[in-house]
């Protein structure tokens, strides 16, 4: 009995309700499902979303409406759904975002009690990247020139308080180099700015980065991802480079509102388990940069615990703060 106990424990964290609904339930939703997005329209969490969404309704699923709810660092829409009705008819994407702000500024809601983890549903491998005129030819050289200058290096990407700076101060104290961080609305801004020489490096996904890279506007260094991405196969991760306690992984997942009936999420765990194992978006998501993920439920819930704990520890020693 000691794995019922261990995912008593992580459901507990999270205030699912561990019970012995079959494993195929029959739904309790009503009409078409609310998924909301807490950023603006076109980034990397909105292509999943709708692929998800469509597969499932090719799958015979329900009709699922994508809607974006950006703002405040993905608050604004994720308080949406901590306060929508537990009856599984709205549900929210997540990144790491959530378990980022918490640690940054006072919410409205709990992460940890205010919602029931469903699904990872795909990861989206970041990058560091220069344009193509820019004499830093690998990381190494990033970081050299802002140890002998310190400051003068800028590094843009999403932010503040996202899960794209934690990356940037993770890297910041293990290389014990100063950069500057230089925050931007959306991925696209900030490799605009790059491409503009207004910053030096930016970091973003590589589905906002592949037609640049394609063309040789943009030059990748590393991967924050733990392995090498297929379609970039002579990009170096950021441990190759020397930095491994800097890998980081931005996540989509799937949440509901705290106190969704056990067999609600049974049900929509079902649905999406079956569209991210499907040819049909294994191929899609290939063509993107994402990696399927697939960890429901307990194995979910503390990946979000282990992610809200390393997120607090990064916090702590970069001393940051947004209040």
């Amino acid at each position: 009995m000691q794995w019922l106990a261990r995912d008593r424990l992580a459901a507990a964290m999270f205030g699912i309700a561990i019970g012995f609904a079959p494993a195929v339930a029959s739904s309790q939703t009503v009409g078409p499902i609310r998924l909301i997005l807490p950023f603006p329209p076109g980034g990397p969490a909105d292509a999943m979303a709708r692929l998800l969404a469509e597969q499932i309704g090719n799958n015979g699923g329900p009709s699922i409406v994508v809607e974006s709810h950006p703002g405040a660092g993905t608050e604004i829409g994720t308080e949406y759904v901590s306060r929508a009705a537990p009856d599984g008819n709205t549900l929210g994407i997540i990144s790491n975002s959530f378990v980022v702000l918490p640690h940054l500024r006072q919410l409205k809601y709990d992460p940890l009690t205010d919602f029931t983890p469903i699904c990872e549903l795909a990861s989206f491998p970041p990058l560091i990247v220069v344009d193509n005129d820019s004499p830093y030819r690998t990381l190494a050289d990033v970081i050299n020139v802002a140890h002998a200058r310190p400051g003068r290096v800028t590094y843009g990407t999403i932010g503040p308080a996202t899960s794209s700076q934690m990356a940037f101060e993770m890297l910041k104290l293990e290389a014990k180099a100063d950069l500057t961080f230089v925050p931007f609305a959306g991925y696209t801004p900030a490799v605009q700015a790059l491409l503009g020489h207004q910053i030096a490096v930016a970091q973003a996904d590589l589905s906002t980065l592949q037609g640049q890279l394609q063309t040789g506007k943009l030059r990748a260094l590393v991967t924050l991802a733990h392995q090498r991405i297929p379609l970039l196969p002579d990009v170096p991760t950021i441990a190759e480079a020397g930095y491994k306690e800097s890998q980081a992984e931005f996540f989509g997942g799937l949440v509901a509102p705290a106190k969704t009936p056990q067999q609600t999420i049974a049900q929509l765990t079902e649905w999406f388990s079956a569209a991210l194992k499907s040819p049909a978006i294994k191929a899609k998501f290939k063509t993107l940069g994402f990696f399927p993920a697939g960890q429901c439920g307990a194995d979910f819930a503390a990946i979000l615990r282990n992610e809200y704990e390393k997120y607090g520890r990064i916090v702590r020693e970069a001393h940051l703060s947004t209040q």
